[in-house]
Parts: C-alpha cells; sequence; structure tokens
C-alpha cells in the first residue's frame, strides 16, 4: 500500500523562527509525519527549550541565526543539505511585530520590520530555491490576514510587510515554476502566541478581534501548521502562488 500524499518521510524540512510558537507548531507537526526537521530560530536558548519541550518530537537539528544575515542563512543551509541531505521544503516563518501609530513610529523600528518580514522572508526563498532548482521543492511564507487588510489596530509597518510577502510569493511562484519550485503562503489571523500576547491580555482588543471573527473561534497554532503542511505536501502539487487564509472568516466580511 502506498503512502497518503500529506506525508513527509525521508524529506529535509527548514522551519524558521522554529523556537515557539506558530513555528514551533509547524516544526512538531512536520516531525510527526515523518520529516527531517531543519530548526532555525536567532534564539539559540529558547531553541534548546523548544527541543527539550518537543522530546521524541525534536528536530534533527537546531540552528541559530538570524533571517536578516544573508550569509549566515546561506551557511546554514549548506550545513542542513550536509548534515540531514537536499532541501525539500522550506518555511519562511519567523516574523516580528510592531502595534501604534504611524506617526510615531521611529526609523529604525520600521525598517526592522521590513527587514525581518520581507527581507528575510525574501532571502530564505532565495537560497532555498538555488538549492531546489533542478531537483524541485515547496516553499512556504507566512503572511498575515494583514496583508490582505487595514487591520484592526495601527500597524502599518506589519501590514505593509506581509502584504509584500503575499505579491512576492505570486512573483516568485512564477519565476521558479518552470523549475517545479512551488511557492505558495499561509495567512493566519489572530493566534495565541508570544507574538500577539498584548491582544490577548486586553479585554477591549480582545473583543475587537472576535467581533471580526464570524466563527467565533480563533485558529490554535497547530490549525497553521497542517495549512502549512498541506501546501508543502503532494497533496497541493498543483497549488503555486497562492496565500491561503486560516483566519476564521475576517476576511469574509
Amino acid at each position: 500500500m502506498s503512502l497518503p500524499t500529506w506525508h513527509f518521510t525521508n524529506r529535509t524540512v527548514i522551519v524558521t523562527g522554529a523556537a515557539r510558537g506558530l513555528g514551533a507548531a509547524m516544526s512538531l507537526a512536520f516531525v510527526r509525519a515523518g520529516a527531517r526537521v531543519a530548526a532555525l530560530d536567532r534564539d539559540a536558548q529558547a531553541l534548546e527549550q523548544a527541543a527539550l519541550s518537543a522530546g521524541e518530537h525534536a528536530p534533527a537539528l537546531s540552528i541559530a541565526v538570524d533571517v536578516t544575515d544573508h550569509d549566515g542563512i546561506d551557511r546554514a543551509l549548506d550545513r542542513v543539505s550536509a548534515e540531514l541531505g537536499p532541501i525539500d521544503v522550506m518555511v519562511a516563518n519567523a516574523g516580528i511585530g510592531l502595534r501604534g501609530l504611524s506617526v510615531d513610529v521611529s526609523v529604525a523600528d520600521f525598517e526592522k520590520v521590513v527587514d525581518v518580514n520581507l527581507n528575510g522572508v525574501f532571502f530564505c526563498n532565495r537560497l532555498a530555491a538555488r538549492r531546489m532548482i533542478g531537483r524541485g521543492g515547496a516553499i512556504v511564507n507566512l503572511a498575515s490576514i494583514m496583508g490582505f487588510s487595514g487591520g484592526i489596530f495601527p500597524n502599518a509597518a506589519y501590514q505593509a510587510s506581509k502584504g509584500a510577502v503575499v505579491n512576492m510569493t505570486r512573483a516568485l511562484a512564477l519565476e521558479w515554476a518552470a523549475n517545479n519550485v512551488r511557492v505558495n503562503a499561509v495567512a493566519p489571523t489572530f493566534v495565541r502566541t508570544p507574538l500577539t500576547v498584548p491582544v490577548f491580555n486586553d479585554q477591549k482588543y480582545f473583543d475587537a478581534v472576535m467581533a471580526h471573527t464570524p466563527l467565533g473561534r480563533l485558529p490554535a497554532p497547530d490549525d497553521i501548521a497542517q495549512a502549512v503542511l498541506f501546501l508543502a505536501s503532494d497533496a497541493a502539487q498543483c497549488v503555486t502562488g497562492i496565500t491561503l487564509p486560516v483566519d476564521s472568516g475576517y476576511l469574509a466580511r
């Protein structure tokens, strides 16, 4: 009996921002699906703690590296290829948030958001694609519903960076389609992670989120992880250039 299409046995998967939140959930889900997972994050201590927490489902390899360091990511991917085998899947998940009025945000903070959320995603995409061209592969980026929406709260730097990820995903999908490298993205709504603590801890903010949530429930980290696994799997072998919202109906309003 053949294996189902939604498996990653003998496949090498990289997840960035893998030490906590959505990235940790994705790493765990891929390991459970049979993948050799390389977990990348700039926080070495948090990576170690995440591996200990995952137990038997810990990633095969953990590397401390900042996604804004192009050459550092290049070296990390070389190490993954040498230790785990050719890269089959890249999940560009690492990102940061910034909330505040645009007239007040500092130039440094704005540039930092763009550097991580856009430049870092591009670096991971192109460095993975260089290794996939000639053999194929799948790239999944983490966008956001804020890439399609002006949002509920002032956060223009974040919204702009995630909107750029949506369109960059389309552009790269077209560029690499002939090389059998698929590029897609997932756009989550608010999910309870360390990044969204201020929203979930403030009743006024939380009520505003739920007022834009037709299903009446928000996704858990594993809901986002399962969407990522689908887009990375053979079940989506004819899917490229899309951004899949996992948003409990937010964008349907």
